[in-house]
């Protein structure tokens, strides 16, 4: 195991307390390595530990060991679209069909006979109000689902219309777009939605979304390590971390890992993004990040491994989790926002510690690892601050 501590506390019992997470990490179902991190906002203490396997080939994880970030990466899509909102090449509550062609669009939305392609805003796909469903989740009759098929299959690629196709196909809208001017609407978590909307980023720039990244984001962050498999980050970097489904590495399939649209990027990294949103660095306007983190809805209940449910909240492209008071009803968690990947990765801020907690599992059967953890966690930095939630 690999573990830098920089300023740390003097109280070596707590690195030890952030030691024993990272082994609980490790000991999880599947679980070949595991990497976590913690930062105060202001820099004044840092810890990162790695441990296990970073390849199949047996090479260590080290704390600086690029990996997969998975859904992660709708907080960068989102940063994206938003900033495009400001500066006002596009509105949020611009119609989908202002950017996507109709024959793209028609048909994916019918219920009862009624195509509610027409009426789908950006806001939508941003909330995941849309109603329409995860392609990545879709069964087709008599067929496997995407992932299914890139994994037991050769590798392959597939583009939106391959994607929206598959939802075309089912035809099984999840609910009517909803009234995001009602203060509560359903959500319900899909991976469509943003590969749309990474469709309207390359629309409106006329730049593949590669290019957008880099120009709005890596560049201006100095994100160096941060990139799409596939492509080359600002500064070289070693081998990315493999990501796991049960035994089996999925990313002996780049064509595939390419087609889900996310990054892979370093703790880091991860650490300097989320420090650069909550400092105002990423948008022009302070009110475009409360666009991101307002009006949050919760999701219902739902057994997916993918998506994400009750008592996550979500914003547009940001994830809020509260631990709610029946679960936690004499200490309770303070809240963090972020975002957490479907391979047991997270992105967190807690505003309450001033603090960001990022790290993953690269396992898909450990998805739920995040909401495990990092409960935990924040229960060890509460105490390292040398007070409690509850004292206050």
């Amino acid at each position: 195991m690999q573990t830098v501590t920089e300023k740390q506390s003097p109280q070596d019992s707590q690195n030890q307390r952030l030691d024993e997470l990272l082994e609980q990490l490790m000991g999880m179902k599947g679980v070949k390595h595991a990497l976590m991190a913690v930062e105060k906002r202001d820099g004044s203490f840092s810890w990162k530990g790695a441990k296990g396997i970073a390849n199949p080939d047996g090479i260590p994880m080290e704390v600086d060991t690029p990996f997969w970030i998975a859904s992660i990466t709708k907080l960068y899509t989102a940063s994206c679209i938003l900033k495009l909102h400001e500066t006002g090449r596009l509105s949020i509550d611009d119609l989908v069909m202002d950017y996507l062609p109709d024959s793209l669009l028609r048909g994916v939305h019918v219920i009862s006979g009624d195509d509610y392609y027409d009426q789908l805003t950006i806001r939508h796909l941003l909330s995941h109000s849309s109603g329409i469903p995860d392609y990545l989740e879709v069964k087709p009759k008599g067929e496997k689902t995407i992932i299914d098929k890139a994994l037991e299959g050769e590798d392959m690629a597939w583009s939106l219309e391959d994607s929206l196709e598959i939802i075309r196909k089912v035809n099984k809208p999840l609910f009517p777009p909803q009234n995001v001017s009602n203060s509560k609407y359903r959500i319900r978590y899909s991976d469509t939605n943003f590969q749309m909307l990474i469709a309207i980023i390359e629309t409106v720039t006329n730049k593949t979304i590669d290019e957008v990244f880099r120009e709005m984001l890596f560049q201006p962050l100095n994100l160096v390590n941060t990139f799409h498999p596939g492509s080359e980050p600002l500064e070289p970097i070693g081998p990315v971390a493999t990501v796991w489904i049960e035994d089996t590495p999925f990313d002996n399939k780049p064509q595939a890992m390419r087609a889900f649209g996310d990054l892979n990027s370093t703790a880091q990294d991860l650490i300097k993004f989320m420090r650069a949103l909550m400092n105002g660095e990423v948008f022009d306007k302070p009110e475009t990040l409360q666009l991101m983190r307002g009006n949050w809805q919760t999701f219902g209940f739902g057994l997916s491994l993918l998506a994400p449910g009750w008592p996550i909240q979500y914003g547009l492209g940001m994830m809020r989790f509260q631990m709610p008071r029946l679960l936690a009803p004499f200490r309770p968690m303070p809240d963090v926002i972020g975002h957490t990947g479907a391979v047991g990765s997270w992105l967190f801020y807690c505003e309450k510690l001033d603090v960001i907690v990022t790290g993953t599992v690269s396992q898909v059967t450990a998805a739920p690892a995040p909401f495990k953890i990092v409960p935990k966690l924040l229960r060890v930095l509460e105490e390292m601050e040398g007070t409690s939630h509850q004292d206050r």
